[in-house]
């Protein structure tokens, strides 16, 4: 993030929010003093990368609901957000709308009768490409982390996979065990 450390915690962004209550982003660049936002770049029906089918456990011909974010600091981009979710799940629902939705997915998820219960993530590092560096604003050749996230249920059945993109100065820190947002 160009300069200024950012150590980020995932258990706070699996927990549904309260009634009222922004989004796990915007409080948690809040508690630090700035400004978190988000843009919606796409939200609709797509044939999802290899990487995401097989974490969702979805055949070649099933389709998928994409949101698709620019998470912001300060309206500075720092991060490439997709989040994938099985038709079975999403169609139909606010997370096929392009728009908003109240308390973030986790909540409308759990409305819905899907609770993560366990999460899975994938690492890696790569060289940016040219829609990575053109929404993040990085120079070619610039590195990158890329996120593989998958939320499953009690029963172990994958509700969410998302697919995240940040420059290389992002430090992830995890918490195991249950946090309150």
């Amino acid at each position: 993030m160009s300069g200024d450390a950012w150590i980020s915690e995932t258990a706070p962004y699996l927990a549904p929010r309260e009634p009222g209550q922004s989004d796990a982003w915007t409080d948690e660049a809040a508690r630090r003093g700035r400004r978190g936002s988000q843009r919606l770049l796409h939200v609709g029906e797509v044939d999802a990368p290899e990487s995401v089918r097989s974490a969702l456990r979805l055949s070649a011909s099933e389709r998928v609901i994409l949101r698709s974010r620019l998470i912001l600091l300060d309206d500075r981009p720092v991060e490439l957000a997709d989040s994938y979710y099985p038709l079975s799940i999403a169609g139909g629902t606010p997370l096929a709308e392009p728009r908003k939705v109240p308390g973030g997915a986790v909540t409308l998820l759990e409305q819905l009768g899907y609770t993560g219960a366990e999460v899975l993530e994938h690492v890696s590092a790569a060289v940016a490409g040219a829609e990575e560096c053109a929404h993040l604003g990085l120079p070619e050749g610039s590195a990158v982390l890329h996120l593989l996230r998958l939320t499953l249920t009690g029963e172990g059945a994958p509700m969410e996979a998302a697919l995240m993109t940040m420059p290389a100065g992002r430090h992830l820190t995890y918490r195991l065990g249950k946090q309150s947002a």
